[in-house]
């Protein structure tokens, strides 16, 4: 009877001891579940669709070139007064004041000096003189071959000078040969651009962009796309803040934005950032693209800084009451 009664206290022990961890990890279980149950969404930023332009873009360069230049070839001898050069002059004004002759300005223009060099044989005795309108410049330049079936008069064009790198200069496709250059496989094409203000010089060195089949189509951020083998996709998000994982068919990328030409609509809220961080059907707090992140001030970071304050408290709350009766017992 005994060994019997000792199986038995065994027995009843050892399924007391596997209840007992079975309880204690559906308790310690239930305890994680409900803490991280407890976690706000995360803030995810987002952005709406919108109609804006697209354009492409043919990119070359080429050299400044007054509309108009006349030359003269002046005897030093023969000059009776100073030439005031890179002086403005207008039409009819003398430019130079000579022993036998004055020379007349045909057009509106800037007096300017050329064969600088003590070198050349003919700055010793002569001087060359021009007289160039740069109210407007024109630029030639060549366009590949590839690109001949967008060149149409009156494209616009963007154009940057060196000197002034923050600015863009706004010109146009003037003209175009009729052939295309067999030694370059190019056609050539003239460039047309408002000077007024006289801030690019003949002779500088121009990048030109010509823009063609400018376009309005929808667009989002280039960094909304989730690229998955040949498919696209965009995160899309509902009135419940849900996102939805959606296939899209996307254009041509300008300026940090993609075309979209199927898939989406106008104003369609979408994910503009952070895709890794996101999967289909995940409740977000949405953060328009641009705000401040405010997920600091949130109300459940304060909840827990208050708890964890409450904690530290309590924790030393036995070494206050210490203190005070030593105290009292010195009183």
């Amino acid at each position: 009877m005994k060994t019997s009664t000792k199986v038995t206290s065994i027995v009843i022990i050892f399924f007391l001891i596997i209840a007992t961890v079975i309880i204690g990890r559906t308790m310690i279980g239930n305890h994680f579940k409900k803490k991280f149950s407890k976690r706000p969404p995360p803030g995810i930023i987002v952005t709406t669709t919108q109609e804006r332009v697209f354009e492409n873009v043919i990119s070359t360069y080429g050299t400044a070139t007054p509309i108009q230049t006349q030359s003269f070839k002046i005897e030093k001898y023969e000059i009776l007064k100073p030439i005031n050069f890179n002086q403005k002059v207008k039409k009819g004004e003398v430019i130079a004041d000579l022993k036998n002759r004055k020379i007349i300005a045909q057009f509106d223009g800037v007096i300017g000096k050329r064969e600088f060099s003590e070198d050349i044989e003919v700055s010793k005795s002569s001087l060359l003189i021009n007289l160039e309108d740069t109210s407007s410049i024109y630029c030639d330049v060549d366009i590949p071959e590839i690109f001949v079936p967008f060149i149409k008069v009156g494209l616009p064009v963007d154009i940057k000078f060196s000197g002034y790198k923050n600015k863009i200069y706004n010109g146009e496709v003037e003209s175009f040969a009729s052939r295309i250059s067999e030694d370059t496989r190019a056609l050539a094409t003239r460039i047309k651009m408002d000077n007024s203000s006289g801030e690019i010089l003949p002779g500088s060195f121009l990048e030109i962009s010509i823009k063609y089949d400018v376009r309005i189509g929808l667009g989002a951020p280039d960094t909304s796309t989730v690229v998955e083998g040949e498919n696209i996709f965009i995160y899309k998000v509902d009135d419940k803040n849900k996102v939805m994982k959606t296939k899209v068919t996307i254009g041509d990328r300008y300026l940090g934005f993609v075309e979209i030409l199927n898939g989406l609509n106008d104003g369609d809220k979408i994910v503009a950032e952070g895709t890794k961080k996101v999967r289909p059907n995940l409740t977000i707090r949405p953060i328009e693209k641009g705000a401040k992140n405010k997920q600091g001030n949130s109300s459940w970071g304060k909840k827990n800084k208050s708890k964890k304050a409450e904690e530290k408290k309590s924790n030393f709350d036995w070494l206050k009451n210490l203190f005070k009766k030593s105290e009292k017992e010195k009183k």
